[in-house]
């Protein structure tokens, strides 16, 4: 299993959102420390706490992006609920069959997955936040919302 470290090139020069990333990353080192060291037990309640805070990283994300002119169903947001649908499956496969595997590949896949979706959807949230003036602290508004609800995932890549 490799292991994702938070480094500089997954910061993206928005406070709260490298906040939160930082922790995501945190969070994933914390399981797949305990995965190699075959401590279940503590492997499950790490996974548990990552499952937890994913949940509400995505759902912080999706309120900016709505707050911002993106249109509910746009590719960002459904990439954050087809990854927490794994994640939360990850946890009844565990719970019902006992599939440690399972959480293995799970924790190396979002290993994978976390630098490239932060360094595409993320930065280019992040960029069109700052377009429009968005703070996410107030939740106000400084500039233009786009005129047509945004349904791509806010990276230039993406449109």
């Amino acid at each position: 299993m490799t292991a994702l470290a938070w480094t500089e090139s997954l910061r993206l020069h928005q406070p709260q959102m490298d906040a939160t990333h930082e922790e995501f990353v945190d969070l994933l080192a914390q399981v797949r420390t305990a995965l190699v060291d075959g401590e279940q037990a503590r492997a499950l309640a790490a996974y548990e706490r990552l499952v937890e805070h994913t949940a509400e990283h995505f759902a912080q994300e999706d309120r900016w992006m709505l707050a911002t002119g993106f249109a509910p169903g746009n590719c960002h947001t459904r990439q954050h609920e087809s990854v927490l649908r794994v994640m939360r499956e990850g946890v009844r496969v565990l719970r019902e069959h006992g599939d440690w595997s399972a959480l293995g590949e799970i924790v190396r896949e979002l290993g994978q997955w976390f630098p490239q979706h932060a360094r595409m959807m993320d930065a280019g949230l992040a960029v069109h936040m700052a377009e429009v003036g968005f703070d996410p602290a107030t939740g106000h508004v400084a500039g233009t919302l786009p005129e047509a609800a945004l349904t791509h995932c806010g990276s230039a890549g993406c449109r």
